[in-house]
Order: C-alpha cells, then structure tokens, then sequence
C-alpha cells in the first residue's frame, strides 16, 4: 500500500501528462502481480468493490471524534477520505498490500465492514490511509483517464493501445493475463469475442471556423440527441458498448436483439416511436439498467441510428475514406426495421448548413455533424477529420440561491451552485451548476457567497438574492423529482450578469415554454450567439 500511496500522490500533484506515464509504467514495472493489477483497476475505474458509503465512513469517524470537529475538519479540507486520513489517530503498525485491502473489502460482510476498515486504518499511517479510503471509495481524483493509464501499458512494450482497448471489455482484475501478454506472453483470445474498438469523436466548431474549409470536401448529417455507440455482432456474440467501451447489453435487449448482421456498427441510440425519435429524457429512463421490464421495452422502445462501419462481414473497413465506408452501408441489410442509416445533409456552402442547423426539422436534433469525404476511422479525438456544430444552448437569467464548498483542488472555493427564477413573487430553484465559469469568476462568485450568506444548512450555505447568472443549457424536460417541475440538461453558468437587477431575472413559465416549443432559448436569446460573441461580452462584463 506505502507504494501504492506514493503513487496516487505524485500522480495528483504533476501535471503533466508524459510523466504521469512515465510514474505509471514505472509503477506497474516494478511493482509484482497480483497488486499491479488491482491497482490498475482502481485507476481505471475497473476495480467494483463492495460500495463503501460516505455514510458508513462518517459514522466510523463520529464514534471516535467530536462530530463539530469532524464537520469543521471535513468543511476546510473538502475531502471526506483525506479528512479522515489526516484525523484519524492511528499508528503505521505494517505493511498491508493492494491485494490484500481488497481482498477484505471484497469477502468481509456488511456487519463486520465498520470495524473491518477501522481496523486496517489504527495500522495505517496517513498516506497509506488516504490510499487505502480511495481504493474503498473508488474516488481517486488524480487527474488520470482510463485511457491515458492504458496507454502506459502500450509503453511497456509488446501490444499496441488498440490492441488492449480492442479486449479491454473481456478483462477483468487483476488482469494477470493481460501482464503476461505484455511480457511476451499469448494473446488472451477468451477475451476477444464481440470486441469493442475504441470510437472516433469529433472537435467542436463554429461558422468561423468552418469557412476556412472547403465544404466540397466534407458531408454533414444530423446530431441526434442520444448517446453514441457501437453495436458488436461477432461470432454469434452480440454487444452493445457506450462510447466509453462500457457493455450496456442488458438494458437494450431489443436492440440485441435486432442486430442480425456481422460486424461492428459505429451509431446513436434513441428512443423511437413510430419512426420519430424520442427525448433524451425518454432513453435515460432505460439507462444503468440491468434488465428492462416489459412494459418499458414496450413504452420506450430503442432503434440505432447508423453513422458508420468499422467491421463489415469479416472485413475491417477502418483504413477506407468514409464515403467508401459509406457506400457498404448504404448496400448493407441491417436486418431489422429497428437500424437504419443517419441521412447525409445537403448543401453547398456552409452558410447553407447554418440554415439548416438554425432549423432542424425536428427538435431532439442537437446540432450537425461535418466529416471529411475522405477520413478514414481512428479511435479517439484527431484533430480536423471530425467536428460538431451544436444548436446554441438555450440560457436563462437565475437568481444565485444557494452555494456549496467543492471537492479536491475546489476545496478552498464555494464552487457549487443552485439557482431559481421567479414563480409569482417567490424564487423556485430549478437547478445547479458546477462549471462554466473562469477561474476569476469562481473567485467571484465564492466573495459573493462569503459576503451574503444568509443563513447555513451543514455544508451549504443560502445568499441573499442579490446576484444575477446567466445558465446555458442543452435542454429541458418536464420532471417529478423537482419541485419547480422541470429538469434542465447540463446547466452551467456562462456569465455572471452584474449589469442585471434581480426582479428582472427571467420567470419559470420562461423555462417550462422550453418544453413546448424548441425555438424559444431564452429572454435575450441573441445574447447566446456563438462562443466568439460569448467570449467578448465576458471581456464586456456582459451589457
């Protein structure tokens, strides 16, 4: 564990990425099985323990320490395991591997768990502590992607990256298989059945941009509001995976179910209804399911909208141009009236395609998607081959109501706000942000916070409704978990409106004529503009 600790605290505070590679491999190198491959599956989110609740934790802690101690420890620190890392009373007393912590989160009952980790705690220093609590929790916080950690494998020597995402999916902790395969070993073919091959994404752009580019060169087809992914049938073994490589088979039996053909399809799953395709509130229904009842298959029923091929009947396509790629789509039979191929837009100049994009015929479209005629298919984000151009978000004028002290390196900041508009005479909240802000905003922002609270409810912290935010957001839904009755879709805070007095903050009826018509974004919506106009009203300080 003492190296372990070592490791996740140099990778938390360098910055850069080659070292954080070159902290890794050296890790993974040095570092025997069958502890590098639980840690490495800790890093990549890979490793599902017994849920160890903040709860249970806070509790293990109140029995040893006075809770206003505790509270105020925890309010300063921002980080529930390196509080209670740092306050706990313990004394290094030995060694305890990565192994064998999880061996004890693993097969110790949820009675026992308490005293279990309370235990390995008194025997832990701090360091070891704080690692031990992240492998628990499962909340690392280091500022590592699963996929930069896979790309310190690669580093090792042997398989290339897309050879280990390809068989990611069939790996599992701790990976000792995959170790060997690196050192020289045999491909593990038992993991390579329905294999995921890492997604192409695209860079966001804008009518400036674009007019550097010839649009002869390119195709643009519609930006479904869905979520992407890639449809696996191989050797009788089909899977659906999120863009991530997460295998969401089980929550789509429907779309298994349909997917008679050969290959590996590249798409946007939705919800579809009598050939209209439906909300994102609609598919989130049938998300981080396991199964999926009856009735739901029945009232929210799936479909994939096809973008592109990476397989095709035992052939890989990946090396072709797109409209080569294209062309086997539009010859192939999907085999079901539930798959069927994305339309390509038309038009000459990119002025048309704003026209269109300024008005889509339908109103779940978020956007429009650009591709070079020529791109062949590459895993991950290349620059130029891709772009999207969403809708501009939909932005209203909140009242700031409540505030929030964030977690890591936001600590020190109130970071975390709820905002509400006007119902009647009285503030409703209607959501909250964590982002969108500029660091100099932030600091704004917790000043504010500081100098109006009004009243404390444990962590949080009410202001005085003295200060106007402008939200941006991608959508709006009718929602009974919310008091206000609407759900937004990624809220986050685009402006700090100063100039704006409070009574003049926008009403909900405002949000809720959202649902109804997607052509309303908003009081002042040309003020949401593009991100050019964006970034000089943040210089103007708004107007």
């Amino acid at each position: 564990m003492r190296a372990f600790a070592d490791l996740l605290e140099r990778l938390a505070f360098t910055p850069s990425r080659n070292a954080k590679l070159q902290l890794l491999q050296h890790y993974l190198e040095r570092t025997p099985d069958p502890d590098r491959g639980y840690a490495f599956a800790a890093l990549t989110g890979d490793l599902k323990l017994r849920t160890v609740t903040p709860g249970l934790l806070r509790g293990l802690v109140e029995e040893r320490f006075d809770p206003e101690l505790f509270r105020l420890s925890y309010d300063f620190v921002g980080d529930l395991a390196e509080t209670i890392a740092l306050i706990w009373d313990g004394e290094a007393q030995g060694e305890l591997s990565v192994s064998a912590a999880v061996h004890l989160l693993e097969t110790t009952g949820k009675a026992g768990l308490p005293a279990a980790i309370a235990g390995v705690l008194d025997r832990l220093g701090p360091s070891e502590r704080l690692a031990f609590l992240k492998l628990a929790t499962g909340n690392l916080r280091i500022g590592l992607s699963a996929r930069l950690a896979r790309t310190a494998l690669a580093q090792m020597g042997g398989p290339e990256l897309h050879e280990i995402e390809e068989l990611w999916h069939g790996l599992t902790p701790p990976f000792t298989e995959l170790f060997a395969w690196i050192g020289g070993g045999a491909r593990p073919e038992s993991a390579a059945l329905a294999p995921f091959r890492p997604v192409m994404l695209s860079t966001p752009t804008d009518l400036d941009e674009l007019r550097a580019l010839d649009p002869a060169d390119h195709v643009a087809e519609w930006k479904w509001d869905g979520i992407r992914v890639q449809a696996v049938s191989d050797g009788g073994v089909r899977r659906l995976y999120s863009r991530t490589g997460e295998d969401i088979s089980g929550a789509f039996p429907d779309v298994i179910a349909a997917m008679n053909y050969e290959g590996a399809l590249d798409g946007e799953l939705v919800v579809r209804r009598e050939g209209a395709v439906a909300s994102f509130n609609d598919l989130q229904q049938r998300l981080n399911r396991k199964t999926v009842s009856k009735p739901m298959l029945s009232s929210h029923p799936a479909g994939l909208r096809v973008y592109d091929a990476l397989i095709w009947q035992g052939e890989d396509l990946r090396s072709l141009p797109l409209m080569e790629r294209r062309a086997v789509l539009e010859s192939a039979d999907f085999g079901s009236e539930m798959i069927d191929l994305s339309p390509l837009l038309t038009f000459a100049t990119w002025d048309d395609l704003a026209a269109l994009r300024a008005d889509p015929p339908d109103p779940v479209i978020e956007g429009v998607m650009i591709k070079r005629r020529d791109s062949v298919y590459v895993g991950g984000r290349p620059r130029g081959p891709w772009f999207k151009w969403k809708r501009d978000p939909r932005v209203v004028d909140a009242v700031l109501m409540y505030a929030q002290r964030g977690h890591g390196k936001r600590s020190g900041f109130y970071s975390d706000f709820t905002f509400g508009l006007w119902d009647g005479e009285a503030l409703v909240p209607v959501g909250k942000a964590y982002f969108g802000f500029t660091d100099e905003e932030l600091r704004e922002l917790d000043r504010f916070v500081r100098n109006n609270t009004v009243e404390r409810f444990g962590p949080v912290r009410a202001v005085a409704p003295k200060l106007v935010v402008e939200v941006a957001f991608e959508g709006v839904n009718r929602s009974t978990r919310h008091k206000s009755g609407v759900a937004m879709r990624f809220p986050r805070i685009s402006l700090i409106r100063r100039d704006k007095p409070v009574a003049e903050a926008d009403r909900l009826e405002t949000l809720e004529a959202m649902i109804d018509d997607p052509n309303v974004f908003g009081s002042d919506a040309a003020r949401a503009g593009t991100r050019h106009g964006r970034k000089k009203r943040r210089e103007e300080g708004a107007g």
